[in-house]
């Protein structure tokens, strides 16, 4: 089933989202390797972002788990979960549709 993470940042955690990315994308390119990964990536703070104004609010991962236990067990052991980049993480089933038609 499909889950959707999403992920609000702590204020002025850039740094260590800069710091963590690494090891971070690591566990999204497993998702992807074993064709779990649906979409992942940050939610900026503008639309029109420069290194000038680099910020983010948190970040979107929808992934394909086992259930909501492993989609939780998964996402709190994330990275920018253990070094503060999130404040808070939600974890929720996920529908995925085209064009409002389910995806099977």
């Amino acid at each position: 089933m499909y889950f959707a993470i999403i992920a609000t940042d702590e204020l002025g955690s850039l740094p260590q989202r800069l710091a963590h990315r690494a090891a971070h994308r690591a566990r999204l390119d497993e998702l992807a390797a074993a064709k779990r990964l649906i979409t992942a990536g940050p939610l900026p703070h503008a639309h029109h972002q420069t290194t000038e104004n680099l910020s983010f609010s948190g970040s979107l991962i929808i992934a394909d788990f086992a259930d909501l236990a492993a989609a939780q067990a998964w996402a709190n052991a994330d990275p920018y979960v253990m070094h503060g980049v999130y404040k808070s993480v939600s974890v929720q089933p996920y529908l995925a549709t085209y064009w409002g038609e389910p995806v099977t």
